[in-house]
Formats: C-alpha cells, sequence, structure tokens
C-alpha cells in the first residue's frame, strides 16, 4: 500500500465520496496480511518508502507471482529479486507489465518515477564475471529514481583502466564498487573519490576466496575512509542503499516524491 493510495483513500472521505466504513474496509490489510504461505507487510511502503521486495529464490514460480499479483493491488511499484525466468513467466500471465532483466535476475514492475534531481550513481565492477551482482545493483538504483553510470571490467589488475576512468566515478554522487576475488577494488576506489562507497564483495573466484568471504573481510578490513559494506553478492541492498541516499541529498524524505 503507497502513499497515493492511502492519500486518495483520505481524499475521498474527506471530499465524500467514500464512507468511513468503505475506508476501514480499503485498510483491512494492514499493517499485514495473512496469505497462508507468507504474511504480506503492507504497510512498508508508507513506513519505509517502498512497497516490500519479494525474494524470489526459494520461492515456486506461484508464491511469487502470488505475492506479486497481491501487491500490485495496492502499490504502484514492484520488485522480485533472485527471479528465474519461470518465476517471470508465472508473474508475466498475472502482470502483463512486468519487465524482466536476465542478467541482474529482477522482475519489476513500474519504478523508475522518482525523479530524483542529480544524484548519480557510479556502479563500479572489477571484472565481466561479477556483472550479475553489478547489474542487480544498477537496475535496482534506475528502479528507486537515481540515474547510473556503469563502469565495468576496472579490477586492479589492470590498475589504468580504473584510473582511465576516475573522472567518469568521480562525478557521480555514490559509487557502488562490486569485487570479487581478493576484493581490493573497493579500497582503491575509495581513495580517489570524495563520495560514499558502498562496496559489494561478489562470490566470484578459486577456492581460498571461499565463496566471497575474503573479498567481504578485505572490505570490512579497509583502510580506505567512507566505505560502507553489503553482504556478498547482494547487490540489491547496495542499489537500494544508493538511491536513498540520493533522494536524502537532494532534501527529500525518504519514499516521498
Amino acid at each position: 500500500m503507497d502513499r497515493e493510495f492511502l492519500r486518495n483513500i483520505l481524499g475521498e472521505v474527506a471530499g465524500g465520496g467514500m464512507t468511513p466504513d468503505e475506508a476501514l474496509d480499503s485498510l483491512k490489510s494492514l499493517p499485514y496480511e495473512d496469505m497462508g504461505f507468507a504474511k504480506l507487510d503492507q504497510h512498508r511502503n508508507i513506513r519505509g518508502g517502498g512497497a516490500e521486495v519479494v525474494f524470489g529464490q526459494g520461492k515456486t514460480p506461484e508464491q511469487a507471482a502470488a505475492i506479486m499479483e497481491r501487491l500490485a493491488e495496492t502499490n504502484a511499484d514492484l520488485m522480485c529479486t533472485r527471479a528465474t525466468p519461470e518465476i517471470f513467466e508465472a508473474i508475466r500471465r498475472r502482470l502483463p507489465g512486468a519487465s524482466y532483466d536476465g542478467t541482474a535476475r529482477l522482475v519489476t514492475l513500474g519504478g523508475g518515477k522518482r525523479g530524483v534531481a542529480g544524484g548519480a550513481v557510479a556502479v563500479v565492477s572489477a571484472g565481466t564475471a561479477d556483472m550479475p551482482v553489478a547489474e542487480e545493483a544498477a537496475v535496482t538504483a534506475e528502479f528507486y529514481g537515481s540515474p547510473v553510470d556503469r563502469v565495468y571490467d576496472v579490477g586492479v589488475a589492470g590498475i589504468h583502466r580504473l584510473l582511465g576512468n576516475a573522472g567518469r566515478i568521480r562525478a557521480a554522487d555514490v559509487v557502488i564498487a562490486v569485487a570479487g576475488m581478493e576484493g581490493a577494488l573497493a579500497s582503491v576506489v575509495a581513495g580517489l573519490v570524495d563520495r560514499p562507497v558502498i562496496a559489494v564483495p561478489t562470490s566470484v573466484g578459486y577456492g581460498s576466496g571461499m565463496g566471497g568471504l575474503a573479498a567481504l573481510l578485505a572490505m570490512l578490513n579497509s583502510c580506505s575512509l567512507g566505505v560502507s559494506v553489503m553482504n556478498i553478492d547482494n547487490g540489491f541492498g547496495a542499489g537500494y542503499l544508493a538511491a536513498m541516499i540520493n533522494r536524502m541529498a537532494q532534501g527529500g524524505r525518504d519514499g516521498e516524491t
């Protein structure tokens, strides 16, 4: 349930077009709605500025589709992360307007309408193998209203590639640094810019990388200032946080247009 939906109900009551009892019936799913296999947080958009995001991994296609369909009744902008093509097809049968990004593994409905003035995000990735996580971050930031500049395959093993794009990275208001292996990219990027850097370790790498744990620990122990660290492969969290920082920097409360 988003702010516009609630505002319309209050306006209808104030204007006499809806009775208080009818309004209460429209709000009966607050603060959550029990679907049996899932309890939908219908109040989240009002509290936090964004509807509940569906985590597709571990859900059947029909479960994910049913949740998205129910959320769509009272929310204009929706997202399902870690979505397979099968999940997308199930959602699209119920919500024909849904879109799918196979690289980012994201299903979206609406989005990109908040129109943050300025507030660009640079998504910087170490290697092509990191692109799925980088794209999850980039598409998420765009969905929540931030323009994105993608600077990919500029890892520290060929640091001239990174330095050659330093101007583009410095032009952003928030930087997301995505890297697996030893995870050094975030520290180097943070040493080049005076902007917040959101570091995202990925599970890309060989045996002793321990599925991204080595990169995570390297980023947590960064000696560069202004680095915050997401969990392994959490591009969505990075993209959302970057967009939130931009909205706040532009003087708006999170969740308001």
